[in-house]
């Protein structure tokens, strides 16, 4: 029998950033090579999934005699809630709607505010944004990362630790964006702050329903609302960042269910996947 990987965790974020800066450079490359923009979005794609394909090289390690497909049918096993999704959404909508009052009245009005000028547009980028990020990375992030520091830490504490990690993961997108100086470090330090604050409300919307979806549509319509709408980048990213930090603060306040500071979770996991071996 293969013995276990023993920093887990570790070794998870290690080879997503080593399976990512590669990828990440190519992105680069079609961008300076002046490549169409649909072969900058798929290899933009591509690189977002660098979670998802550490956490498929490690598994065998890290969970040796077990099933990957099974551990992915425990993921999405759980009864959807739609009073969960609804709450979710109705919060980004919010708060996509605020940026955009926002956004707009330092803008020349709404019309200036959008990306986007058409359906098609739209359609495209929801679309590009679905696969970019959160199909591709949360089976990494918080369907293994997550669950595996709650068995350690608090929920909050394990969201904390995970947004922390999962925003550095984001280190060289930050020099693309041609900031310098003062206005890097600012977009730098709103970029953690709203990476962190989704995080936590990640995992406590995730731990009153445990199916990865909850996830999945957190983190689309984070990067969707933040893509559809125009403006300063810096200016656009320190509006999110507050107003997600506030919906954080409030849930930790709250703490609906005992969701972030509940005890520290079982092997439910490794349980689902021993039923699902022996059936």
């Amino acid at each position: 029998m293969r013995k276990k990987l023993k920093r887990p965790i570790a070794s998870f974020i290690l080879l997503t950033n080593l399976i990512f800066w590669p990828l990440f450079l190519l992105v680069v490359a079609t961008k300076l090579l002046g490549l169409p923009n649909i072969v900058f979005d798929f290899m933009l794609c591509v690189s977002s999934w660098s979670s998802t394909f550490a956490f498929v090289i490690l598994f065998r390690k890290m969970y040796p005699g077990q099933s990957l497909i099974a551990y992915v049918k425990t993921q999405f096993k759980n009864r959807l809630h739609f009073s969960i999704i609804t709450v979710v959404v109705s919060i980004q909508v919010f708060v996509a709607i605020v940026v955009l009052v926002i956004m707009a009245s330092e803008n020349d009005g709404l019309s200036s505010s959008f990306t986007i000028s058409s359906f098609g547009m739209l359609v495209y980028l929801f679309f590009k944004n679905s696969l970019a990020g959160p199909l591709g990375e949360e089976l990494g992030w918080r369907g293994f990362a997550l669950n595996e520091l709650q068995k350690r830490y608090s929920p909050l504490s394990a969201s904390v630790i995970l947004g922390f990690w999962w925003g550095l993961w984001h280190f060289p997108v930050w020099f693309t964006t041609g900031f310098i100086g003062v206005n890097l470090i600012n977009y730098i330090v709103f970029f953690m702050v709203a990476i962190i604050s989704i995080s936590i409300i990640i995992t406590a919307f995730y731990n009153l329903n445990k199916n990865l979806v909850i996830p999945i549509i957190i983190h689309l319509f984070f990067n969707f609302f933040i893509g559809l709408i125009g403006g300063n980048a810096i200016e656009l990213i320190k509006y999110n960042a507050i107003l997600y930090a506030v919906v954080a603060l409030i849930l930790i306040v709250l703490n609906p269910k005992k969701v972030l500071f509940g005890k520290k979770e079982t092997s439910s996991v490794k349980s689902s996947l021993q039923l699902e071996v022996k059936k």
